[in-house]
């Protein structure tokens, strides 16, 4: 399954395994887009909030796309061949322009647009040297490596590297406040993982969450004051015993994934859903009342991963994919008129994982 890691960071076996495992259908439903490099793709049945689907992306490994702040470009991490390692692309949502922007060294994670599109945030393990990071040891189960990743910023175009994170560790899945103001990151430097706040340039580190387990995948509201995230709690002593002997040795194993939200200063953490399986991947819907996840929560053993919404109160869940393939990863753009998202649908061999953007359908014509 390494060979298929397209995640921010670390997320749970089950995502894993879905990524790996899903179909390939060629060029069913192909039309070239005009004078670009995507193709449009068909909605499957039921995906009556997309319309317009193309996709971006064709082979390797390709995932956590997110939109500049003028919704013209993409950053995503991508993987070519069977033993590369995640680097830092962007492209333009017409599937032109592809190039990376990270040096090559190391894995890179999480990349991510400053205000105004001036700069980008990823986080590597570049300071450590040129090669991937070893392998997780699974002969404890199955269990995910947390890197020893550390923050970074750049130009656009990967000049001028500055490294704003330095302690041991893990440092990554990073995301920028929409005001410009504030970075926020999980991180294991007090033990835990746990969501931390940070400026721009790296300096007040604020710890914001402090209950054992794996808190991450952090993203900030429309208008900055709250914070959308996922959490996976151990459930008895035997459960935390494990959770912490693993993470002492760089790894963990999240079961299962709830979604989350707080203020931006870490007040009134409150659980928004109680679905069972794994919810992750959580964005804010652009009217900032709602939140859209990846969840496997209709079959929890099985591998298929959709996209819901669901209101901050955990009410008004609507399933939005209905593919029988993975899809993850979602992202409004800024004006809310595209979602991109990632997906195993399409793919030209079993699990490749490609980038789709759809113009997003609010009331779809059968509910108006």
């Amino acid at each position: 399954m390494s060979k298929h890691r397209v995640t921010c960071g670390v997320v749970l076996p089950g995502l894993l395994a879905a990524v790996a495992c899903g179909q390939g259908r060629g060029n069913q439903a192909e039309t070239a887009a005009a004078d670009t490099s995507a193709v449009f793709r068909a909605p499957t049945a039921g995906e009556t909030h997309l319309a317009n689907i193309r996709q971006l992306t064709f082979g390797g490994q390709n995932a956590e796309a997110y939109f500049s702040p003028d919704g013209r470009q993409l950053i995503f991490q991508r993987t070519e061949g069977e033993n590369g390692c995640d680097q830092e692309y962007i492209i333009n949502i017409d599937g032109s322009g592809l190039h990376r922007v990270s040096d090559g060294r190391g894995r890179t994670t999480c990349g991510y647009f400053y205000a105004g599109g001036s700069r980008i945030l990823y986080s590597s393990t570049a300071h450590l040297g040129d090669t991937c990071p070893a392998k997780p040891d699974m002969s404890k189960g199955y269990a995910w490596a947390i890197p020893d990743f550390d923050i970074y910023a750049s130009a656009p175009d990967g000049a001028e590297p500055r490294r704003l994170t330095e302690s041991p560790g893990y440092d990554a899945e990073a995301t920028l406040s929409p005001d410009g103001k504030t970075i926020v990151f999980t991180s294991t430097r007090d033990g835990d993982l746990d969501i931390y706040t940070m400026n721009v340039d790296g300096t007040n580190v604020r710890r914001l969450t402090n209950t054992v387990g794996y808190d991450g995948g952090p993203f900030f509201s429309p208008d900055s004051k709250m914070i959308v995230y996922r959490a996976s709690r151990p459930a008895s002593a035997e459960e935390e015993a494990d959770y912490k002997s693993l993470l002492s040795e760089g790894l963990v194993r999240p079961i299962r994934l709830e979604l989350w939200v707080m203020n931006a200063d870490g007040s009134d953490q409150r659980q928004v859903t109680s679905l069972g399986g794994a919810n992750f991947a959580p964005y804010f819907h652009p009217d900032g009342q709602r939140i859209i996840f990846a969840s496997n929560h209709l079959n929890p053993r099985g591998r298929n991963f959709d996209l819901f919404l669901v209101n901050l109160d955990g009410t008004g869940l609507v399933q939005i994919t209905t593919d029988t393939d993975f899809d993850g990863f979602p992202m409004f753009s800024p004006d809310g008129r595209h979602l991109v998202f990632a997906s195993n649908r399409f793919g030209s061999v079993p699990g490749e994982t490609n980038i789709f953007v759809a113009d997003w359908v609010e009331t779809p014509a059968e509910a108006r």
